[in-house]
């Protein structure tokens, strides 16, 4: 104690002595270990608001996308060439017992016109699941229906970002006609703005319509029935691990994949999608925490010399601890 103390009373009376040169010392203090705080805050806001996102995706949402073939002894990458098919989503729906529902997608890219007004967006050909397993809520008008998947109606749902740019900010599309690859489409709804994501991509941007319609007139396919992307959503929270093995085994047999072979597909739930995201962006707050420190540090080991470590150490936890407790991300 005697120690501490004396080392304390030490390093006021040098602060005393050197009032200017201690008080710029201490906003540089001030300032580093702000940045610091303000650097991690940065990633853990980031954190979070990827977290969200992936949220907002489904419920309960599992993920199946096409994975690496092999044909002829050439390997291709994953979802290079689609192996999946409406047979397999229609397979899941029957012979999972822990899936609640499934839908299938097709997507392309297309030009959009509505008079003399044009945009390029992205097309998805889904069904009327969709609407339910995504929680694509639907702001004004309706979805389609599962009438129209199967008449292969001409009907689309579209996103606020091809609203503004079709009709302008504040106008209602529902009832217009807009032309896809010269085929009119009739809009019956229009969907919930999202906004983008962390990466930039607007969610917005987007045009729905029934799979049988996106397949039949807009997108094609040498080999019908193929899809780019299964979804499906378990049908509780707790079951989602479980339908994820389900969609693993039943998918295994119906492509004949021998045990020891890798699958041809990969199935993913939200929650590894959610900690692929937390591992990047855990990174980017290690590299921003390490910048700042190695900017404090060079500060401190300029100034060091020239005032004395006696000087300068009392200050560092204190500035550290309030700077903290004032722009340190709330629990």
């Amino acid at each position: 104690m005697k120690l501490l103390r004396l080392g304390l009373r030490t390093a006021l009376r040098a602060l005393r002595r050197n009032k200017l040169r201690s008080g710029l010392t201490i906003l540089g203090i001030v300032i580093g270990v702000a940045a610091v705080v303000a650097m991690v805050g940065l990633g853990q806001g980031a954190t979070q608001a990827i977290q969200e996102q992936i949220r907002s995706l489904g419920h309960n949402l599992l993920m199946i996308r096409p994975g690496a073939t092999t044909e002829s002894g050439v390997r291709s990458g994953s979802g290079s060439v689609s192996t999946l098919t409406v047979g397999d989503a229609r397979t899941v729906a029957r012979e999972c017992p822990s899936v609640a529902d499934v839908t299938y997608i097709r997507r392309q890219v297309v030009q959009v016109i509505y008079g003399n007004e044009n945009w390029s967006t992205l097309a998805q050909g889904v069904t009327p699941e969709y609407e339910r397993i995504s929680s694509a809520e639907v702001d004004r008008g309706s979805f389609f229906t599962a009438r129209d998947e199967r008449t292969g109606a001409r009907v689309a749902v579209v996103g606020q970002t091809v609203v503004d740019e079709l009709f302008g900010r504040g106008q209602d599309p529902i009832g217009a006609v807009i032309r896809i690859k010269h085929v009119p489409f009739n809009i019956v709804g229009v969907l919930q703005a999202k906004g983008e994501t962390a990466w930039g991509t607007d969610r917005d941007d987007v045009v729905l319509i029934p799979f049988s319609t996106a397949e039949r007139r807009i997108m094609g396919t040498p080999l019908p029935g193929r899809v780019d992307m299964i979804l499906a959503s378990a049908i509780s929270e707790a079951e989602v691990n479980r339908a994820a093995e389900q969609i693993e085994e039943t998918l295994r047999d119906r492509h004949r994949i021998q045990p020891g072979e890798e699958s041809d597909f990969t199935v993913r739930t939200l929650d590894e999608i959610a900690d692929t995201a937390r591992g990047t962006t855990r990174i980017m707050t290690v590299v921003l925490f390490g910048v700042s420190s190695i900017a404090l540090y060079c500060y401190l080991g300029e100034k060091v010399p020239w005032l004395g470590v006696h000087q300068i150490w009392p200050l560092v936890p204190l500035a550290g601890a309030q700077l903290a407790r004032t722009f340190g991300p709330r629990a």
